[in-house]
This record gives C-alpha cells, structure tokens and sequence, in this order.
C-alpha cells in the first residue's frame, strides 16, 4: 500500500505541475505564484476573469479527457489481454466522427455538434456489443485466452465503414466547414464547452472500477483462470467494455479523436510500475490527464495567437515515446 500511494502521489504532483503550467502560460502571462493567489480567491481583476472563464474550464476539459483516454485504454487492454491495445480500436471514435462531422456539414449548433458526437459513439458501442456478445459471454470463457477475435473485427470492420462515411462527408462539405471538420478530426479543446464534467465523470469510472481491479488481475491469467478462481467473467467482461467504451465515447465527445494518450500512457506506466491494476488504473487516470493538459498547453502556446490541434501534438510525442517503450521492452 505504500508503494501504491508513492506512486500516486507522484502522479498527482505531475498533474498539479501540469495544471499549474497550463494556467500560467498564455497571450497573458499569469505568475505562478499569482496564479494559485486567484484560484482560491478571486476577484474583479482580468487576470482572475482569464483564468476562471477562459483558461481553468479548458484545463479542467483537457484533464478529464486524457484521463478518460488512459482509463479506457488500460480497460481495454485488459479486456482484450493485449498490451498494445487502445480506446479506439473497437471503431468508438469513427461513430463519434460521423455524428459530430453530419452536424457540421449541416451548420447545425456547437451544443448539437457534441450531441451527434455522443450519439454516434453510443451506436457504435451498441453495434459491436450486438454482433460481439458472444465473445463477452460464457462461450467467450472456452477460448482457451486468446483473446475476442470477434470482438476485435467487429470494430474493425465498422471502423472501416464509419471512415468511409467520413471521407464522403468531407469530399460533400462546403469548404468553409473543412478547417472545422479536420481540427475535429485531429483532436481539438479550442471550441470545448465540457468545463469539469469530463473530469467528474473521470473520477466516477476511476471509483467504479477501483473494487473491480483485484478481479481485473485474475482476467489477465485468463478467462478459465480467472474463472476458477471465482471471478464472474461474463459480467465482468460486460462491464469493462461497458465503462472502456463510454469513456472513450466521453473523451472523444469533448475533444474529437486525439490519440495516443490511450495507449502510451497505459503502456508505459505499465512498464514502469508494474500491471497490478489496483495501483495502474488511478495512475493512468493522473497521469492521462496530465499529459494531455500538458500537450493542449503546447498546442496553444506554441505558434500563438494561433493555436492548434492538440492531436497533433500527442502525435507528434506519442509515436517516438512508444518506438522507445518498444525498444526498451525488447
């Protein structure tokens, strides 16, 4: 237990440095010592009103979001006992692209545009439940635990055809909607209006999967393993696909598809500190939100005023971090 708490201690204090970074860096610097002064009391100043109205709801959406990411691919790579897997991977965020791109092309209000997001990730998860329930039921537990081959091309294959919808709809967009629709596409904070309720629904998952990690541990052994020892497979299976998927569907809902954090973080904290879930689950969730407020702060700091897609930078970070982790796992 005091391994667990160094642990995240020093995940937290990451996330403490990243927000403060965040806060403070901007067209108008903000003193880090300032900075906290505001958070705790603030006042009629334009350095209070920047703060709490423009840069502390961002940070608070960036956080909750990359933790969502993280969470989720740490679920999912349970789910389909494969290290390299990630959010995405079972087509979430291509549903959540066509609902949300659908209402751009029809102009339709930035509140409608999340809506269709939402809505478009929860058809997804619905399609790949129904046509994968027999990997996540009991015929799934005789797989001798090779994984969810079912589960795994259902999401490929509606992957494949909610890109293809996408590339239609961006061939058939007015081109003044294109920028719009690739930042979308790339992974944008810059239009978000989630505030913390990525970050309350972040700590609500973290929670509700804490008691479930032990279980989680013997899932990794394998089904029949996991089965012997007393764990209710189907049910768990269900529900982490439930909460991986609904976490993505939240993630992807308040930035668009930025990538990476889902499978770098879990991935290399895994290599760090071990696959004990009970200590991974809640360092994933610090440490995803962590690093994406840390690339959102890059990303519209770095070529400012203008800002851009914070996608590109968890990409631009995200893939040699993992060619590393890779080389040093061989």
């Amino acid at each position: 237990m005091a391994r667990a708490l160094r642990i995240w201690l020093a995940c937290a204090a990451f996330a403490a440095a990243s927000l403060t970074l965040a806060l403070w860096l901007g067209s108008s610097t903000i003193g880090a010592g300032e900075v906290w002064r505001l958070l705790l009391a603030p006042d009629d100043s334009a350095a209070s009103q920047v703060l709490h109205q423009l840069r502390l709801p961002r940070a608070w959406a960036a956080f909750g979001t990359g933790g969502l990411l993280a969470l989720a691919g740490a679920l999912m790579q349970v789910l389909l006992r494969n290290p390299l897997a990630e959010p995405y991977v079972l087509g979430v965020s291509g549903g959540a692209a066509v609902g949300a791109l659908g209402a751009m092309v029809l102009g339709l209000a930035a509140v409608l545009v999340h809506a269709g997001a939402f809505a478009g990730a929860l058809l997804s998860i619905v399609v790949v439940f129904a046509v994968a329930r027999r990997d996540l039921g009991a015929a799934a537990i005789g797989d001798g635990g090779e994984g969810t081959p079912r589960l795994l091309l259902a999401g490929v294959m509606l992957a494949a055809f909610w890109t293809a919808l996408v590339t239609l709809m961006l061939a058939l967009a007015p081109e003044a909607r294109i920028r719009g629709m690739l930042f979308w596409l790339a992974g944008d904070l810059g239009a978000t209006d989630a505030g913390a309720a990525p970050a309350w629904a972040l700590l609500l998952a973290t929670l509700a999967m804490m008691p479930l990690a032990r279980s989680l541990n013997m899932l990794l052994r394998g089904p029949l393993v996991a089965r012997t020892l007393g764990v209710r497979v189907v049910a768990l299976r269900r529900v982490l696909y439930a909460v991986a998927s609904l976490c993505t569907a939240l993630a992807v809902t308040t930035s668009g598809a930025v990538g990476f954090i889902g499978l770098v973080v879990p991935h290399g904290l895994r290599l760090v500190i071990g696959n004990d879930q009970r200590v991974l689950l809640p360092a994933c969730a610090l440490t995803g939100g962590a690093a994406l407020l840390l690339a959102d702060t890059v990303a519209r700091t770095l070529v400012a005023p203008q800002q851009l897609p914070v996608g590109i930078i968890t990409a631009l970070v995200g893939v040699p971090t993992f060619l590393v982790l890779l080389l040093r796992r061989r």
